[in-house]
């Protein structure tokens, strides 16, 4: 009996730890499925708050030296999508952003991380803003683990320069997708 119990137990626990794994999981606490006017950028004919969302990560890969943040429009009828936020140099010990962290203004970043350029043009957070009437677009918000201590980049370089470093320097991403329409 004591056998078979054993034998019960270790064959749990070896099933735990091949199907059981924590994966690299990217969170927001004032998010949800479908971004709002509080997340809405303002300008370009938009008028929402512009307010960045509360991110937090967990089970970060082994090997991890810092992070960066991207936030994607592949729907922007540009051809090669929109930016609306690149952050990195996240320091490896921190595994959140707080709400409204993208204002370069408040000063909510963490030490040393560096908000660059989007294609509005400037650093920090740049909110949804598709075009009226262009139908429902998609943000993805992703954190990127990075191999690499620093990217070596500065708050002027253009998000394709920065996607580049970071698709040579991620060991694992996790993504948040969030919906957002304006009509007319």
């Amino acid at each position: 009996m004591f056998k078979s119990i054993f034998i019960t137990l270790v064959t749990l626990m070896f099933n735990l730890s091949l199907f059981g794994q924590a994966t690299f999981t990217l969170e927001s606490k004032t998010l949800g499925g479908n971004s709002t006017t509080t997340e809405e950028f303002n300008g370009f004919g938009c008028t929402g708050e512009n307010t960045s969302p509360q991110l937090s990560w967990s089970n970060v890969p082994e090997g991890t030296k810092s992070f960066a943040i991207t936030m994607y429009d592949p729907d922007a009828p540009t051809g090669s999508g929109w930016w609306h936020w690149v952050v990195f140099d996240i320091p490896s010990d921190v595994n959140e952003l707080l709400k409204n962290a993208g204002n370069i203004e408040k000063r909510l970043m963490p030490k040393d991380a560096i908000q660059s350029i989007t294609n509005y043009g400037v650093p920090g957070y740049g909110g949804p803003c598709p075009p009226e009437n262009h139908g429902i677009h998609q943000y993805i918000i992703t954190v990127h683990a990075l191999k690499v201590d620093k990217l070596g980049l500065d708050e002027n370089t253009n998000p394709a320069i920065v996607g580049y470093y970071l698709w040579n320097n991620t060991i694992a991403k996790a993504s948040i997708i969030t919906y957002y329409e304006r009509k007319k």
